[in-house]
């Protein structure tokens, strides 16, 4: 086991006896690939950072061809990822990490190779009205103009799950699970795992890639 810093995340004392790695909170590709290099033979990466931090480092084991290798995430709070995998945090997720059993879950995807481990917002440029539509598989999410599209990873298959934010006078949402959620608008904003990127995109999917990811669970 090895464990990977990402930034200032706090690391658990129990994880102290395990040699470490540090990489910036974002990590780069070459920083990712050297880390990788010096994990060597180890199996497991225990790594204490954000949700952008695990998406980061899972798209480059994804892009390598490493997705053989187990991998716990020690958040320091409550995240996307955390509630979506069902995972604790703090020291309880180090102790996890360190002594749980790896499991296969959904790893989601989008069209230009980058992973989500939580949750994906898409929205209006400007603050404007999302317009456009959204397809789970073959349901309609919605068509015309809604405040924001919302897709999140599900630790059971098919592996998505989307959702539109509705007018006040509808309290409650339905959810769609899918193995993809495909969007088109004339231009939209996507927050990934709390990045939200530069340029508005007119299309994206995100979909489960054909191999899984191999979590440590409870």
């Amino acid at each position: 086991m090895i464990v990977i810093r990402c930034g200032s995340a706090p690391v658990p004392t129990v994880l102290g006896e395990h040699p470490r790695i540090e990489v910036s909170e974002v990590p780069d590709k070459d920083e990712i690939n050297r880390a990788l290099a010096e994990v060597g033979t180890r199996r497991r990466l225990l790594v204490c950072g954000t949700d952008a931090g695990l998406a980061t480092l899972l798209t480059r084991l994804m892009r390598s061809e490493n997705l053989d290798v187990e991998v716990a995430y020690i958040a320091e709070e409550d995240t996307p990822a955390t509630r979506a995998y069902g995972l604790p945090t703090g020291s309880a997720a180090a102790k996890l990490g360190v002594q749980g059993q790896a499991h296969e879950v959904p790893l989601v995807r989008d069209e230009t190779g980058a992973v989500l481990v939580g949750e994906a917002t898409v929205a209006g440029p400007r603050g404007e009205l999302l317009v456009g539509e959204a397809y789970a598989d073959d349901d309609k999410v919605f068509s015309g103009e809604v405040p924001t599209l919302t897709v999140r990873v599900s630790r059971d298959f098919p592996g998505v799950r989307a959702t539109v934010e509705k007018p006040r006078r509808f309290r409650r949402r339905r959810w769609f699970t899918a193995r993809a959620v495909q969007f088109g608008s004339p231009g939209a904003l996507i927050t990934r795992d709390g990045i939200t990127a530069r340029r508005p995109v007119k299309r994206t999917t995100f979909y489960r890639h054909v191999e899984p990811l191999r979590l440590v669970l409870p």
